[in-house]
């Protein structure tokens, strides 16, 4: 291991994690927008919508997320719709997480019991009140942990913007590999950048878990 070559790279890991948080962030709050709106879909059985959620969570689960970032960088522009490579990295991220996260909701929001449902019915709420007032508060204490590794995933999973030329933290240890041949010293940095970014999402997912637990 040469350190005088690690803390050279290490400015380049930094810019890199910065792309890697960026098009993380955005695909983990489109998942969770996309996989709350699925679940909510699937638990009231909205016609034709409840079959579109389910060919769609078929879909994304059953098909490598490489394959769907290539649709979306490389076969889009063919149809005429032009994306950048961030906007189609979070959206593939989005895409992909989306319907990790709606099992996660869904089986959360069956799990809430019906006394709670006929409590909300009896004290004059709305379907949507009870909704966001009753059952998702109950239902995110249930779903933290499975949400927090769809989280992870993900995070893990931006990996594959690579692919697209998108300088993330895969893309910058693949370049120093094939140009400088320090594959030691960029693996090691790939590993440490995704160390810190990761172990302090697991922490905080612990923290919060906790606190649904213990109830304070």
């Amino acid at each position: 291991m040469n350190w005088g070559l690690v803390g050279s790279y290490v400015p380049f890991f930094v810019a890199a994690a910065q792309v890697t948080l960026y098009i993380s962030f955005g695909g983990i709050v489109l998942a969770l927008l996309v996989g709350l709106l699925c679940a909510v879909v699937r638990l009231w059985k909205v016609p034709v919508l409840e079959q579109l959620v389910g060919a769609y969570i078929e879909i994304s689960r059953n098909t490598p997320s490489l394959v769907q970032l290539f649709f979306l960088y490389f076969g889009l522009p063919k149809l005429g719709i032009l994306l950048s490579q961030e906007a189609c990295a979070i959206i593939c991220l989005g895409f992909l997480g989306g319907s990790y996260m709606a099992e996660a909701f869904r089986a959360a929001l069956e799990a809430v019991p019906a006394v709670q449902h006929e409590s909300a019915q009896v004290l004059g709420l709305t379907r949507a009140q009870a909704m966001r007032h009753v059952i998702l508060p109950i239902a995110m204490k249930q779903a933290t942990p499975s949400v927090v590794a769809n989280v992870v995933f993900l995070v893990k999973e931006s990996s594959v913007v690579s692919g697209i030329a998108l300088a993330d933290l895969m893309y910058v240890a693949k370049d120093i590999i094939g140009n400088n041949y320090d594959t030691l010293e960029a693996l090691f940095l790939l590993v440490v950048f995704y160390a810190i970014i990761l172990i302090p999402v697991c922490l905080l997912g612990t923290y919060v878990e906790r606190r649904f637990t213990n109830g304070r």
